[in-house]
């Protein structure tokens, strides 16, 4: 009977722990270096997320491996809500089709909740006789194989959504590489190049002192700031969504509890003005998701970027 009433205390430690959760401090591991949108997004989240549960929740930035470093030890740590990952779109849709990793994007992790999305601006530079997507595909469709688009390397998320695109329109362009969005861009501001995908405050910037035209925004909706421009859905393509998306992931097997809070957690942090403000520095728009639509987005993603992976013809 003894034994008995040890393991039945056993067998509800975990869930009653799960329930005072936290009661130390929670490690939120950032896949990039400081100073950047990502870590900016984590940094805000965590500083929030510590005052509402009187806990600290310490950011540590692990690089390396397009963030799969970070993603694996996430995913190795112990499931007790105490290491989470500040996961973004390459580490769970787009590094397991490149290459081989120590992860399963899905199996490996509990979604908690999509912080925000950062959508892409498809701009052109001014020379390109086009105001409009319509027109700049009309323009391409006239010269196929003859006019190039920039991105910031081989697999970046401004390579992969130019390449969607190009496949839905039927379109045929030369892949022009560079090592980082800003020289990409810029060799479209200074007309090197007639077009790419660039970052919101960029493109934003350039277009105001008239460089390059604002043809799309790669989001579901528009961008108040630059409401003019329309979404590529508006544009005919209407399952076409592309943006980076930030969110908070957990090891797979953390119980509901503590999942549940720091969703509330965030949606409720994302609710206050100098938060939002904060976030569209970056350009990031913010989302609050439940757990089950942050899953259900993830599983539209993966296919999605799996085949951007092909259509761009990059092997594992």
């Amino acid at each position: 009977m003894t034994a008995l009433g040890a393991l039945a205390a056993c067998s509800f430690d975990r869930p009653a722990q799960s329930q005072d959760w936290p009661r130390r401090p929670v490690k939120v591991i950032v896949p990039f270096a400081p100073g950047g949108a990502t870590d900016g997004i984590a940094r805000i989240v965590a500083q929030h997320l510590a005052q509402l549960f009187g806990s600290q929740f310490i950011v540590e930035n692990r690089l390396g491996a397009g963030g799969a470093i970070a993603a694996e030890a996430v995913a190795r740590s112990p499931a007790d809500g105490y290491t989470l990952l500040l996961a973004t779109l390459p580490q769970i849709a787009i590094v397991p089709a490149i290459a081989k990793t120590q992860y399963d994007p899905v199996k490996d992790f509990a979604p908690i909740t999509n912080i925000a999305v950062i959508p892409f601006i498809l701009i052109a530079h001014r020379s390109v006789p086009a105001a409009t997507l319509g027109e700049f595909i009309e323009y391409v469709r006239e010269r196929p194989g003859k006019l190039a688009y920039a991105s910031a390397g081989p697999g970046s998320l401004i390579h992969l959504a130019m390449a969607l695109l190009l496949k839905r329109a039927g379109l045929e362009m030369i892949h022009s590489s560079y090592k980082g969005s800003v020289p990409a861009m810029m060799d479209v501001v200074a007309g090197h190049v007639p077009a790419c995908f660039a970052a919101v405050s960029d493109a934003m910037a350039q277009a105001s002192s008239g460089a390059v035209h604002m043809l799309a925004v790669s989001g579901r909706r528009r961008i108040p700031q630059i409401s003019h421009v329309p979404t590529l859905g508006e544009c005919g393509f209407p399952d076409l969504t592309m943006t980076a998306w930030n969110g908070l992931m957990a090891p797979a097997g953390t119980p509901t509890a503590p999942i549940e809070k720091i969703a509330a957690g965030v949606i409720r942090t994302l609710r206050e003005p100098k938060v939002v403000e904060r976030l569209a520095s970056y350009g990031a728009d913010p989302i609050g998701s439940s757990p089950r639509e942050f899953a259900a987005m993830i599983a539209a993603d993966i296919p999605l970027w799996a085949e951007a992976v092909a259509t761009a013809g990059i092997k594992q």
